[in-house]
C-alpha cells in the first residue's frame, strides 16, 4: 500500500539497487523467465497505484509457480521495508539558488533538478519559483529549461534575435503550483523551429522537437522557452539552441530522474529541489480521489 517506491525507483543508488540485483539473480533460476520491478507512479490517481513486482515463470516446470510467488513477495517486502529510506534531499528553491550563487564550477556545472515540475510526470513545466529564486540570488552564467510556455514562445518569435523584450514568463496554468507568471526583461539569443537529433544515453539517435522555441537571456540566465511538453533528458535539448551545458556554471532543468544519465557526467554537483509545482513530493498537497486509503506516505503510520 504505497503511492510509489520512495525514491521513484532510482537505479543508481538507494534501496532499489540491491533489489534490482536480486531480480537479475532470480532470472537465472530454472523456470524463472523474467522478474520485472515497477516503482509505481505517485502522479497517477488510480485504484491500482503503487509498486509492483511481476515474475514470469514456466508453468510446465514443477514448483516454478510457488517459487515465482516467493520471489515476488520477497522483493515487494524489500520495497515496503525501505519506505522511509529516501536518498533524495529536496531543497527549497531559495536553498538551491543560494548554493548556485557561490558555486565553484571548475569541475563542472551545478545541476539543479526541479523535481516537482517534471513534465514527464504530468507537471505543467512552467513553474517559475526556481527561476525567480535564481534571479533574486544574482546567479550568473546559468541555463534554465525547459520553460514550457507556448504563448511566450510565440511572442518571442514575433521579434528578432538581439532585441530586448519584456514579457510575463511561465506560471500560466496554475500559479498555486510552482508560482505565477514572472515579469522579466531580457535579450533574445536564439529563435528556432528546428528538430534535433539527440545523442545521450536515453534518446541517442532519436529525433526530438520542442516546436516553436526561443532562448531569452535574463540577467545572465539563458532561459529555454519552448512550446512542446517534454522533460530534459538529453544535452542536445540545450545544445541545439546554442546553450552549451558544460560551459555554464549552473544548469537548472525540469526532470526527476532521467536527466542523470546525460548530465551527471559533466556535473560538478547535482542537487534536487522542490519548487512546489504539480509533481511535488509533498503528496498531501494533492487531492487523491481514486487511490485506496490507507496508503503510504499519505498515511505514514500505516503498518502491515
Amino acid at each position: 500500500p504505497m503511492l510509489d517506491e520512495i525514491n521513484g525507483g532510482r537505479s543508481d543508488e538507494g534501496p532499489m539497487v540491491p533489489l534490482y540485483a536480486k531480480a537479475r539473480t532470480a532470472e537465472e533460476e530454472p523456470g524463472i523467465l523474467a522478474v520485472s520491478l515497477n516503482a509505481g507512479f505517485s502522479d497517477a490517481d488510480i485504484r491500482d497505484v503503487g509498486p509492483t513486482v511481476t515474475v514470469t515463470y514456466d508453468s510446465l516446470l514443477g514448483g516454478a509457480q510457488a517459487r515465482a510467488r516467493a520471489i515476488a513477495e520477497d522483493i515487494a517486502d524489500g520495497i515496503w521495508a525501505a519506505r522511509f529510506t529516501s536518498v533524495n534531499s529536496y531543497l527549497s528553491v531559495e536553498e538551491a539558488a543560494d548554493i548556485a550563487r557561490g558555486f565553484d564550477a571548475s569541475r563542472g556545472p551545478l545541476i539543479i533538478a526541479d523535481y516537482a515540475d517534471n513534465p514527464g510526470s504530468g507537471a505543467y513545466g512552467d513553474s517559475t519559483n526556481l527561476l525567480k529564486a535564481m534571479l533574486d540570488a544574482g546567479v550568473k552564467n546559468a541555463a534554465f529549461g525547459p520553460m514550457i510556455d507556448p504563448e511566450a514562445a510565440a511572442f518571442l518569435h514575433a521579434h528578432r534575435v538581439g532585441e530586448r523584450v519584456s514579457l510575463a514568463l511561465g506560471g500560466k496554468n496554475d500559479p498555486a503550483f510552482g508560482g505565477g507568471p514572472l515579469k522579466v526583461t531580457g535579450e533574445i539569443m536564439h529563435l528556432s523551429n528546428d528538430d534535433m537529433i539527440c545523442d545521450g544515453p536515453i534518446l541517442g539517435g532519436l529525433h526530438h522537437s520542442y516546436g516553436t522555441t526561443a532562448v531569452l537571456r535574463v540577467d545572465g540566465i539563458d532561459v529555454l522557452v519552448v512550446t512542446a511538453n517534454s522533460q530534459m533528458l538529453d544535452q542536445q535539448q540545450f545544445k541545439a539552441f546554442g546553450i552549451m551545458p558544460a560551459e555554464k556554471s549552473v544548469v537548472a532543468l525540469k526532470s526527476m530522474q532521467h536527466f542523470r544519465a546525460a548530465f551527471e557526467p559533466i556535473s560538478g554537483r547535482v542537487i534536487v529541489c522542490d519548487s512546489g509545482a504539480l509533481s511535488t513530493p509533498r503528496y498531501e498537497r494533492r487531492t487523491y480521489v481514486n487511490a485506496p486509503r490507507p496508503i503510504f506516505p499519505l498515511d505514514p503510520a500505516l503498518e502491515l
